[in-house]
């Protein structure tokens, strides 16, 4: 029998081509791989450019909130001058009287003259009188000495100066005229009126629909810290429990697979399902206090013990089985090996999903409309460590709702302002979570 009876008749001819040399499949199979990669850099790209966006949008918005405008006049009040204008009716309208004179003896000095009156001062820097009277009333040794106040200037004088009132756009009121801006403008060019950081804005508390400057956000934070401390110390160990229970000792039947589902609807239940069962269950059926941070927390729990425990029960399946099977193989027991060692090498995950279940608490605000934190006015800092949780204060997105819900326009640099501090703090939590879950973990 000849080679040639070997070969099939229908045995296909060798392909031609070299390892060397692309064919169009081969080409066309690279051209489709560099398209994919092109379409994720654009997606990662347009990304990159909205989220550069947004935070300048926030930034620039934002900064005018920790800055403000002051006058700075230095007074020397006589013990004569104080003891009559106490003894006249109106005593604020006394003290008011020596400050213009002071003004005017400054700008006289100075070269510059502009006629102002009381009433221009008060539309300048509110009620400057009232001032002067309840520090030299505080104060008596001051008498007699030099003293320099840093007046806030009212919050139409601070947005001419950062360009949000122009002499174009402003609308004359009772609460600024356009002949108060050439007593600005003059104020200025002496060096009386002039821009600082805005310390209040951070350390002080909330002032009132009628004083965006004297506005800061210092007591939400103090509130926002409180309602953290209440999540964590609930949501964390109940949670880690029942992941613990659910992953390692559970059995497998009909009802475990009922909670399993439930924890996962749970975690995409809208936040404000969560106020409205905490104003239910705490405020109306416990009687727990209204706007109390104990009470915020308790919902903000809730809300967060879905996140934590699905994280959990994912850090605990990542352990590999052969750890627990080595702990059983040298004679632990089920608790022993759950407790000694999966337990620590879950330990990253499990921080890390708690700090990101926070970090979302913590931005939260429709859980905090319906148990009555946006409608309390926080007007200073608790008086003790247990009154933080007791008494009624507000937090930060509440506070920066309530202040962009505010009709004068000087509230939206507050809120702006307000946002910018929330997300350093979100960012922190997040910055935090990421060190510790490099700082834990463990590779095998």
């Amino acid at each position: 029998m000849s080679d040639a009876s070997l070969q099939s008749p229908s045995a296909a001819p060798a392909r031609k081509g070299s390892l060397h040399r692309q064919d169009e499949r081969t080409r066309k199979r690279n051209a489709a791989e560099a398209r994919f990669r092109g379409y994720g850099i654009a997606a990662i790209a347009v990304g990159v450019f909205f989220l550069v966006v947004l935070a300048f949008s926030i930034i620039r918005s934002g900064v005018p909130a920790f800055t403000h405008t002051v006058l700075d006049v230095e007074i020397t009040l006589t013990q004569q001058q104080f003891d009559e204008a106490e003894a006249q009716l109106f005593k604020t309208k006394a003290y008011a009287g020596y400050f213009n004179a002071t003004l005017t003896a400054e700008l006289e000095r100075r070269g510059i003259s502009v006629p102002f009156d009381e009433a221009a001062i008060e539309r300048l820097a509110g009620k400057v009188g009232g001032t002067l009277r309840e520090f030299y009333r505080a104060n008596p040794d001051q008498l007699g000495q030099p003293v320099t106040f840093e007046l806030p200037a009212s919050s139409r004088v601070d947005g001419y100066f950062n360009g949000r009132v122009s002499r174009d756009t402003l609308q004359e009121s009772r609460f600024l005229m356009l002949a108060d801006l050439d007593l600005v403008d003059a104020l200025s060019e002496a060096g009386i009126i002039h821009g600082t950081f805005n310390w209040n804005f951070i350390t002080g508390a909330d002032s009132g629909v009628d004083n965006p400057g004297g506005a800061g956000i210092g007591a939400s934070v103090v509130g926002s810290f409180f309602m953290m401390l209440v999540v964590l110390f609930l949501s964390l160990p109940i949670g880690v429990a029942a992941s613990i229970y659910l992953e390692e000792f559970a059995p497998q039947n009909r009802f475990t697979d009922l909670i399993e589902v439930n924890i996962s609807n749970l975690a995409a239940v809208p936040s404000i399902v969560f106020g409205i069962l905490g104003l239910a269950v705490f405020i109306q059926f416990a009687h727990l206090p209204q706007s109390a941070p104990l009470v915020g927390g308790l919902v903000l729990t809730l809300m967060t013990l879905p996140t934590i425990i699905i994280s959990t029960r994912a850090s605990l399946k990542a352990v590999p089985p052969s750890i627990r099977d080595a702990a059983l193989g040298v004679g632990a027991s089920k608790m022993q090996a759950v407790f000694h060692h999966v337990l620590p090498l879950a330990m990253p995950g499990i921080l890390t999903g708690t700090i990101i279940g926070l970090a979302q608490a913590l931005g939260e605000t429709a859980p905090l409309l319906l148990i009555g934190m946006v409608g309390f006015v926080a007007r200073g800092y608790p008086d003790g460590f247990i009154a933080g949780f007791t008494e009624p204060n507000s937090a930060m997105p509440a506070q920066i709702y309530t202040w962009a819900a505010r009709a004068d326009a000087s509230f939206y640099d507050k809120a702006w302002g307000g946002i910018i501090i929330l997300l350093i703090f979100l960012l922190t939590m997040n910055i935090i979570a990421i060190i510790l879950r490099r700082r834990f973990e463990r590779r095998w």
